[in-house]
């Protein structure tokens, strides 16, 4: 399968974000391994192809670890789930778990 973005360093691109609406889709509902293995082979495409690889939509708490599987990642987007999150436990516990969800990714 095609990386999703690569043709972004054809075009003179300096980044790709890996969309991942589709796995946090499928995570929720018990699934997913389809879903991260496009994601861990278009990051690696990415950053074969000299791309800064970020990722973005659907990282939660609950589906970090599995996102700790893809590799070369330098951005996360996760302002949505923050929010969310912050209006049932507050904004200082939802960033606090979110950091030691992300922990497991420097440890990786």
């Amino acid at each position: 399968a095609a990386a999703p973005g690569v043709p972004a360093a054809g075009g003179g691109g300096a980044l790709v974000e890996l969309h991942r609406g589709a796995f946090a889709n499928a995570f929720a509902e018990g699934g997913g391994e389809d879903e991260l293995e496009i994601l861990i082979e278009g990051a690696k495409q990415a950053q074969a192809a000299g791309l800064q690889v970020n990722a973005g939509h659907g990282i939660t708490v609950a589906n970090m670890a599995r996102l700790c599987e893809v590799p070369h990642l330098v951005e996360l987007n996760i302002g949505h789930h923050l929010v969310s999150r912050a209006v049932a436990v507050g904004l200082g516990e939802a960033v606090r778990e979110m950091r030691e969800a992300m922990a497991a990714y420097a440890a990786a």
